[in-house]
């Protein structure tokens, strides 16, 4: 049998080799954790490589991802679908191992972890889904839902501060199944740390509350077995492994350097680290009884057919407990989603509500959360701005995760970072609101979340100048354009109730990627409809008034600015205009339909028209051509009320109403 040595030199050979075939990667992390991996997968980790989707499994994330070929290494050795192609294959195009683990592309990988601290944030949701599924549905005798989230992390995810808000919220909410290990190296990629990064981690993260195992030396496999058995034993704390490591280890000349951190060691070197670790295998080359010693098909079979075992007897002991849980898990809408959902719509649309869209958001969520408990909402302290509290809504707590609503404080990141995380998981439908001026801060998370296809859903609302007195800072001008250019986002801005009940629908029903639905703070007026234009809603753009005959103009609108466009229409209608209103609560949606009913709405022979939205005018360019006009901003804005502020900046209807005029009388 190998010893643990050899079997966590095989991580270091294949790390070496594979950043030095694609001549480019990190070598240092793989090598510097290999002793730790070792220990962790084949003494703890609880997971199956023949089925990687098993509900059961622990969770392993790499929140340093610069250290992939660590992930990559672990993989095929223990017997994924990853095979010694793959990872001569590093980092080129079309294979299942890209520079940093990415979602999706190889079996086994739980998240994309590329920008450093965002992978520990997905690992704090992810430890959260745990423990709320388990509050919800583990019943006595019937731990069904019972497994660990084990998360490596540098200093720069450290120094990164997302770290903060996310680890803080851990410890408050008591992940005791949150383990995560600290490669504490001393080096980044522009040399050793101290001269940057001096805190006292350990004192940190006991002040949010963690268990703190400090000093331990992570080239010692007793010491690692040790301090992760001491993790898990405490159920009621994060627990943070402080790992003494040497970066790059085995380089007899570049280990405990930057120089291994982020290039090849090359090839004199590697020749020289296999004479050091004494492994005299060619490269990409792994003996038989090495795969033998990391193996994990059998044991991972035997671990999931336990479960499967388990869950059975609690088919049978809880059959409604447990056909809940495998329809959250496996992400299916509830049998009546569809006939409840559109009832809402229409519902909501009788009603005509004179509301704030935020308003609006807070009743489709009273109605959509009825229908499905698997929402988990949450706010960046905002609740009672951003209205997503319902009559329902029950906080989680470190005591008692049963609830359906988490309170993140102020940390849009963090929050958007942990939704990530949950969504990742399974079982939850989360939504994460703030201002959507604080977009901004929680920005990587969602470019995340549409990366890897996670259907979360970011609630942003206060969004525009209309929001008023609290000024420029708080006032979002190109924060539409920048949701709207980001791939896979489907970004929604309604102009009213039954425009946001749709909006709702929508971001629930999709599987594919995030939605992000943006609210207004003033109150908006309802619309009126026709059965057609109530599901055209559905495809991002629509036809919302009509002119007898052909259109000489189009006017678009969008949120709050609809009810302008439609003022306006009635100005140059009393002129003898014919004209069109065009409301597009979604662009992105609204591009993805076919091109006869974009042509329908927007036809070419039509290009006098003008877009009208209370934010950056440059986006709708592509809307109205070169021969249209945009009324929006193209300043920040200033501190007055909201009215006051759209007269002062010309967002009226009697600004669409002269741009439109000027455009035909041109």
């Amino acid at each position: 049998m190998p010893s643990r040595q050899q079997l966590a030199n095989a991580i270091r050979a294949l790390s070496m080799d594979a950043v030095q075939q694609a001549n480019s990667g990190h070598p240092g992390a793989p090598m510097g954790m290999a002793d730790i991996a070792e220990v962790l997968w084949n003494d703890f980790l609880k997971h199956n490589p023949a089925n990687p989707n098993w509900a059961n499994r622990d969770r392993f994330i790499m929140s340093n991802g610069h250290g992939s070929m660590l992930v990559y290494s672990l993989l095929h050795l223990t017997g994924y679908e990853l095979p010694i192609e793959e990872l001569k294959n590093f980092r080129q195009l079309h294979s299942k191992t890209p520079g940093h683990p990415e979602y999706g592309y190889a079996p086994g990988v739980e998240t994309t972890t590329g920008p450093l601290g965002q992978g520990i944030s997905n690992a704090v949701g992810m430890a959260i889904a745990e423990k709320m599924l388990a509050a919800q549905f583990n019943q006595e005798k019937f731990d069904i839902v019972d497994h660990f989230t084990y998360c490596f992390l540098g200093d720069g995810c450290l120094m990164e501060g997302i770290s903060h808000e996310a680890c803080s919220l851990a410890g408050t909410l008591g992940l005791g199944k949150l383990v995560a290990f600290w490669d504490d190296n001393g080096i980044s990629i522009d040399g050793h740390v101290e001269g940057w990064f001096t805190d006292n981690t350990p004192a940190r993260f006991e002040a949010y509350g963690w268990q703190v195992i400090a000093d331990v030396d992570g080239h010692d496999p007793q010491a690692i077995k040790a301090a992760v058995e001491t993790a898990k034993a405490n159920t009621t704390q994060p627990t943070l492994i402080c790992c003494k490591t040497v970066i790059g280890f085995g380089s007899p000349n570049k280990s405990g350097s930057h120089d291994s951190h982020g290039s090849p060691l090359g090839a004199d070197e590697i020749t020289a680290t296999r004479e050091f670790l004494k492994w005299p295998y060619g490269a990409f080359e792994i003996p038989a009884d090495i795969y033998a010693g990391w193996d994990a098909k059998a044991s991972g079979s035997d671990l999931e057919q336990a479960w499967n075992e388990q869950f059975a007897a609690y088919g049978k002991a809880h059959p409604e407990l447990a056909a809940e849980l495998t329809r959250r898990l496996n992400g299916d809408l509830p049998a009546d989603f569809a006939e409840k959902a559109q009832a809402f719509v229409e519902q909501s649309q009788q009603k005509a509500e004179n509301v704030a869209s935020r308003k609006a958001s807070q009743n489709s969520i009273e109605a959509f959360a009825g229908i499905m408990p698997e929402i988990l909402g949450g706010s960046a302290d905002l609740a009672g701005s951003n209205l997503t509290l319902w009559s329902k809504s029950k906080g989680v707590t470190a005591d008692d995760a049963s609830g359906n609503y988490l309170y993140y404080g102020v940390r849009e990141f963090g929050m958007s970072g942990i939704m990530n995380g949950i969504g990742l998981h399974g079982g939850f439908r989360p939504f994460g609101a703030t201002f959507l001026m604080f977009m901004e801060y929680a920005r990587n998370a969602v470019r995340m979340a549409s990366l890897m296809g996670i259907p979360n859903i970011f609630v942003y609302t206060h969004d525009s100048i209309g929001q008023g007195e609290d000024g420029p800072t708080h006032q979002p001008i190109e924060q539409l354009a920048n949701l709207r250019l980001t791939p896979n986002l489907a970004t929604w801005r309604p102009c009213d109730g039954a425009e946001t009940a749709v909006a709702w629908k929508s971001a629930l029903e999709r599987k594919d990627g995030p939605s992000a639905l943006v609210f207004s703070r003033q109150g908006l007026p309802a619309q009126v409809r026709s059965a057609e234009q109530l599901a055209n809603v559905a495809k991002g753009g629509y036809i919302l008034k009509e002119c007898d005959g052909e259109p000489q103009v189009i006017l678009i609108g969008t949120g709050s600015e609809v009810g302008v466009a439609v003022d306006a229409a009635e100005q140059l209608a009393a002129k003898g205009v014919a004209v069109r209103v065009v409301s597009m609560p979604s662009t992105s949606v609204f591009d993805q339909q076919d091109a006869a009913y974009r042509e329908s709405v927007l036809p070419r022979a039509v290009t006098a028209r003008v877009a009208v939205e209370a934010a950056h005018v440059d986006y709708w360019s592509k809307y109205v051509g070169l021969d249209g006009a945009v009324v929006g901003m193209s300043t920040f804005g200033e501190s007055a009320p909201g009215g006051v502020l759209l007269k002062h900046f010309g967002i009226t209807a009697d600004a669409v109403a002269e741009k439109a005029q000027g455009l035909l009388n041109s």
